[in-house]
């Protein structure tokens, strides 16, 4: 009994031992990473004796807990201080010492970025030490790691980083391209730092090919962001070159006024206490490195001699071992020999399903950002248009001119629709775009594709005929926009392949009952027509029947595919009747659902107008675009708002951080960076005000992730003014 309890207790001892050492080794790795922090905010307020310092508290910290990887990133972090802080002056083998000491240590434990990066200090290295030949070949290596692992920050870094060399090199041109690539610039530990970095090097690169004023903004933008956040050298710098180019603008005063700054500044930083306090542990740090690799060097002598002694030992074991595993190896050779054939079949296929694999995700990805790009390009001109319809009416105009604009707004709304369904065709074929139901006029409808059609009727001298079943209601339940396209599609087609002829419409009821119609569509002509043989396919995505109606007649032979893919998400088919030379028939039939008796009064067409010009709000809008910014200024004022514009995202911080609006109108793509980062700075000093996405992408998948980042509502352009104002009022009032 005695005895059991002894064990139990060894065991938990044993237990307890082991919990403790983790529970202090993960103690010592946060006060490495503690340490860390330390030296980048010591490195940016240019105290240098403190982060040497540090370093060598991380190595001490490192070494306890045999902790390789936190080694490499001291001796990292030590060669970036003395490349980037001092680029023009250090001794390039005194780097070298510390990027093959990490590099060592990165291969052996498989840290890749961190290889990546050494490489990139590598190539800047090379450029000191002459040999210019090897810069180009370790920024290729390193840019080949960060495009693996597809860090947009890294690959953006990577970039600042070939700036400063083509700026060393005087190549300033390829300097500039590569400085404004590399906005915005993220980094864990000093993204602040580096934007100013970044301005800086601008700065350096335009004052080198004398475009002063170029310089003289992100000089100062540089001095900004350094004044903010006590970047000394880095305010020592930029008010330097401020000076410079206000001497090369002639504008003496100034550069005399910021010469005294760069000299008040250097006065405060620079002294001999301070430089001989930096130069002291600079001088330690270096001979505390040596002494460690000598040390380690040692370490690996005497395993080595060790391993030796083993190896004599184990060199005996082995041959009898090698004797009975070759004995076995050959009983076993035949088996193998069909395994090997096997494996060798299995491989190969699994290959080529990675590789069909792969090629599919391309694809996709291509696809996707094509999507995405035309969204966005087709979508900014189309909201000039629509605004500026919106604005022209509001103006008054004739009755002639009022019916035209009619035209072009229900034109600029069906464009619309027809881009978001060319671009979401994948949604329709995968049955992912939903079906919206609302109360519509169909007698309306079909007026209002005429009406829009009337102009290309007239181009081909053709006659369109409208009939409708008298049995028909004013007053259905459809998808309005859906059903415009259809019609809009085989009504502009039939006007197109029709010349000095008749184009006839007819919607009659095939059967009905208490709550639905089934009503049948026919779209005829008496055109060209449609061989039996090209009828097969005509229906087919970019099928036109022929190159040369295609080349005689333009168009994309888009239209009948989405009509296709359209009826059959409203649970219909269409037919095709038609005859070369006689004509065509399209003919399909829908199933719509009648209004209740109560809701016969509703007004389907009409909407009660939101008023805000009572409130006099005032609004901040981000957009980079001169016409978008035009259009929605003249909105917003139409409602009596003023309105404030920034042209891009830093612009929007500091005008929020300056003055108090009632809310703000972001968008998300512009230069510099995202209306969504600006939005999480914002968020940082002020969560009250409302922030809403001004935006020309599609929103299905992405309100909710709008959401999270701190917008409260997301408003996709082009946008009808009403809906923008009633938005507007139920976050406002």
């Amino acid at each position: 009994m005695v005895c059991k309890v002894r064990h139990i207790f060894y065991l938990l001892f044993a237990l307890f031992s082991v919990s403790s050492q983790a529970q202090s080794k993960e103690k010592i790795k946060d006060s490495i990473e503690r340490a860390f922090i330390d030296v980048y905010e010591y490195k940016k307020k240019a105290k240098m004796n403190s982060a040497y310092e540090r370093l060598t508290n991380i190595l001490d910290l490192s070494d306890s807990i045999n902790d390789k990887s936190s080694k490499a990133r001291a001796y990292m972090l030590r060669a970036e201080i003395g490349v980037e802080e001092n680029y023009n002056n250090f001794e390039p083998s005194e780097i070298e010492s510390y990027l093959n000491r990490a590099k060592q240590i990165q291969e052996e434990v498989n840290d890749s970025l961190g290889l990546g990066y050494n490489y990139v200090l590598q190539a800047l290295t090379a450029t000191r030490s002459t040999s210019y030949s090897n810069a180009d070949n370790y920024f290729a290596k390193a840019e080949a790691i960060f495009d693996k692992y597809q860090s947009t920050d890294d690959i953006n870094k990577l970039k600042y980083y070939r700036g400063l060399f083509y700026l060393s090199q005087g190549i300033n041109g390829r300097a500039i391209e590569r400085f404004e690539n590399s906005l915005p610039i993220n980094d864990p530990y000093q993204p602040n730092y580096l934007r100013a970095k970044v301005h800086l090097n601008l700065a350096k690169a335009y004052k080198n090919i004398k475009q002063y004023q170029d310089a003289k903004l992100n000089a100062e933008t540089a001095f900004k962001i350094a004044n903010s956040y006590n970047f000394p050298l880095i305010k020592l710098q930029s008010s330097k070159i401020i000076s410079d180019t206000y001497a090369g603008l002639d504008d003496i005063e100034n550069a005399y006024k910021y010469q005294s700054v760069y000299l008040k500044i250097k006065d405060s930083i620079f002294d001999q206490a301070s430089l001989q306090s930096a130069a002291e542990a600079d001088a330690s740090f270096d001979n505390e490195f040596k002494q460690r690799h000598i040390v380690e060097l040692e370490r690996e002598k005497d395993v080595s001699i060790q391993k030796g002694k083993r190896n004599k030992l184990t060199s005996i074991l082995s041959s009898a071992l090698l004797i009975i595993i070759s004995l076995l190896t050959i009983s076993l050779y035949r088996n193998n020999q069909i395994k090997v054939k096997t494996n060798n079949l299995l491989l190969k296929k699994n290959s080529e399903l990675q590789l069909a694999k792969d090629n599919a995700e391309k694809a996709m990805k291509a696809k996707a950002q094509f999507l995405s790009t035309v969204t966005h390009e087709l979508r900014t001109p189309l909201y000039a248009v629509t605004g500026l319809t919106h604005l022209l009416m509001e103006e008054n105009p004739s009755d002639s001119q009022k019916e035209h604009l009619k035209s072009l707004k229900f034109s600029g709304d069906y464009l619309l629709t027809f881009i978001n369904d060319i671009l979401q065709v994948n949604k329709i074929e995968a049955k992912k775009l939903a079906v919206e139901k609302a109360p519509l006029n169909l007698k309306k409808v079909l007026n209002d594709v005429v009406n829009s059609l009337t102009q290309t009727s007239k181009e081909n001298n053709n006659k369109i005929v409208l009939n409708i079943d008298k049995g028909i209601p004013e007053k259905l339940v459809g998808d309005y926009l859906k059903m415009s396209q259809v019609f809009i599609n085989l009504i502009s087609n039939a006007l197109k392949f029709t010349k000095d002829g008749i184009v006839e419409i007819s919607a009659r009821i095939l059967e009905e009952d208490d709550s639905q119609q089934n009503i049948q569509f026919e779209i005829k002509d008496n055109g060209i027509g449609i061989s039996r043989e090209m009828q097969e396919n005509i229906f087919d995505s970019f099928s036109q029947g022929s190159v040369q109606i295609n080349r005689k007649y333009g168009g994309t032979g888009l239209g009948l595919t989405i009509v296709k893919s359209l009826l059959e998400l409203l649970e219909s088919d269409i037919q095709l009747q038609s005859k070369l030379g006689e004509g065509s028939t399209f003919r399909f039939a829908l199933v719509l659902d009648k209004l209740a008796p109560e809701a016969t009064n509703i007004d389907v067409a009409t909407q009660e107008k939101t008023d805000l010009k009572s409130k006099k709000f005032k609004v901040l809008l981000v957009e980079d675009n001169k016409i978008n910014q035009v259009i929605t200024k003249k909105i917003i004022a139409k409602q009596n708002m003023t309105c404030d514009i920034a042209d891009d995202g830093y612009q929007a911080i500091d005008y929020a951080r300056s003055n108090r609006y009632d809310f703000i109108l972001m968008d998300i793509h512009m230069p510099g960076i995202s209306g969504i980062e600006a939005t999480k700075e914002i968020r940082k000093f002020d969560v009250s005000t409302p922030i809403i996405a001004l935006t020309a992408i599609s929103l299905d998948d992405n309100k909710g992730d709008f959401l999270k980042d701190g917008f409260n509502e997301v408003i996709s352009k082009p946008f009808d003014p009403e809906v923008f104002y009633q938005k507007i009022s139920n976050i406002l009032t």
